[in-house]
């Protein structure tokens, strides 16, 4: 299980056409329907995927057990809990797994997002960059948790489709400073 290149379009749909077509079945047809359509179409995002990269990608792999494995639940228990906990599992586990690979000095972000970055960046900007986004995952884990036991459906589905969204997309911004901060120029100073 690698990570691969494909078509620069195939990556958006594989993370948004899921989230997408949840809230378009949610709309149209309530949260029964739009959790059979966010299984179905994450499961076909996967694949998709794989078609065009040849590779198993893991993070695409990871979410569409998940969403399969709740989804599921959801639909055979006739309990909408089962989905509305995924992204509290999700987060949690990025957190757990995040700062697990801290406490082996091992910040994990480096392997996913180092290729990503268009410079390098220190062990000490790799580990506070990972520590942040442990906690920040920690925190929509627990968020998540708050908004769907005590708000109706409808808000619950707004915040995971586009409140976790908002909120993911401005934590990055806001790490800009940090990766300024923490910068290398020569790739192998950030050994």
């Amino acid at each position: 299980m690698q990570q691969a290149r494909g078509p620069a379009w195939v990556r958006p749909v594989v993370d948004y056409g899921p989230l997408i077509a949840f809230f378009a079945a949610y709309t149209t047809h309530g949260l029964f329907v739009a959790t059979a359509v966010i299984v179905a179409v994450t499961i076909a995002g996967l694949a998709l995927s794989v078609a065009t990269t040849r590779t198993i990608p893991r993070m695409p792999l990871i979410t569409a057990v998940l969403v399969t494995v709740f989804g599921g639940l959801t639909l055979w228990l006739n309990d909408p809990a089962f989905i509305k906990m995924k992204p509290t599992i999700v987060e949690a586990l990025f957190a757990v797994v995040l700062g697990g690979g801290l406490l082996m000095d091992k910040p994990l972000l480096r392997p996913v997002l180092g290729m990503a970055l268009p410079w390098a960046l220190t062990h000490r900007g790799w580990t506070v960059l990972t520590a942040r986004w442990a906690a920040f995952f920690a925190s929509l884990a627990v968020l998540n948790e708050l908004v769907w036991r005590t708000q109706p459906t409808d808000v619950w589905v707004t915040f995971k489709v586009f409140g976790i969204l908002a909120l993911t997309l401005g934590f990055a911004v806001a790490q800009v400073p940090l990766l300024t901060r923490y910068r290398v120029e020569d790739e192998e100073a950030a050994g």
